[in-house]
């Protein structure tokens, strides 16, 4: 296989950070089509995200009788699909409850949890740095989260806050087991066929648990999930994915975090969705917490 240009690999990670940053605004605006915002409407949501994704790659399910003797990558292909699933069964919920500055910096603070859960599992070393930048983060994430009450943007901002970050943990997860089913062989292809499929099966009967449905919304929302599942997830999340092979994690998660910039930018500039200064002030600090300690995992 013919290794791409670093000239290349930038141009396909910018358009992958773009194209990710997108999905809340793809949210807000199905959620701006109905009257009332609610549990089994955001699952519809993230369902219907990966279903069409999972649909749109069925000609490129053929490669999957090229995988050969790698039960270890298809399992963890399974995992990293169950934890996006409820990554954005999480986060998308978390959009009709607070601001898309305050979700969207949340849930990219899974560089944090990475870095606690390698120390936790593997036994891995925290340094100094990265304890002070997760420090940082955190202030930053209770200050999001603790004065998110008195946001007008959302019905439960606090609440909104707390399944943002869950989300961020499910994300954690996604990356790892996703990294790991690459490294054990599979191609891009190959590990998004399967864990956008994992995650599409995972999801498709929430929506009907919560007693929801899958018809009899405008059109209009149709259109939207068809366009987040092309931009944001084949796009986007596929992009990002496949630059894994070619530059490291820490590099990666310092791209994601531009996430919140260009979705707070295109929330502002198309709904003039504006948190409070404090809330900004916040996201800010999570940001530079993140920052730190992916700078001191590089060194």
């Amino acid at each position: 296989m013919k290794i791409p240009l670093f000239w290349q690999i930038k141009i396909i990670v910018s358009i992958g950070i773009v194209a990710v940053s997108s999905a809340a605004i793809f949210v807000r605006l199905c959620q701006q089509e109905i009257e009332f915002v609610t549990i089994d409407f955001s699952l519809f949501i993230a369902a219907s995200r990966l279903i069409i994704s999972t649909i749109i790659l069925i000609p490129t399910y053929k490669n999957f009788t090229k995988i050969e003797n790698n039960n270890k990558g298809i399992y963890y292909s399974i995992g990293a699909g169950i934890c996006l699933a409820f990554h954005f069964a999480t986060w998308i919920t978390s959009l009709s409850l607070t601001s898309v500055a305050a979700s969207v910096s949340l849930v990219t603070t899974n560089p944090l949890w990475v870095a606690l859960l390698s120390w936790w599992c593997w036994g891995k070393k925290i340094q100094q740095k990265t304890i002070i930048g997760i420090s940082i983060a955190i202030t930053g994430s209770v200050l999001i989260a603790f004065t998110s009450g008195n946001d007008n943007i959302g019905e439960n901002p606090f609440w909104g806050a707390i399944l943002a970050l869950m989300g961020s943990w499910f994300a954690s997860g996604y990356l790892l087991l996703g990294t790991s089913a690459q490294q054990k062989g599979l191609t891009i292809t190959q590990y998004v066929g399967i864990a956008y499929l994992t995650a599409a099966l995972c999801l498709f009967p929430l929506p009907l648990i919560f007693g929801g449905s899958y018809t009899g919304y405008p059109l209009s929302i149709y259109g939207y999930l068809i366009l987040m599942a092309i931009i944001a997830q084949i796009i986007g999340h596929t992009s990002l994915n496949w630059s894994l092979k070619h530059l490291s994690p820490t590099t990666v998660s310092l791209i994601i975090l531009l996430e919140p910039l260009i979705s707070s930018i295109l929330a502002w500039w198309l709904f003039r969705e504006i948190p409070p200064p404090i809330v900004i002030c916040g996201a800010f600090l999570l940001l530079i917490g993140v920052g730190i300690s992916e700078l001191s995992s590089k060194q």
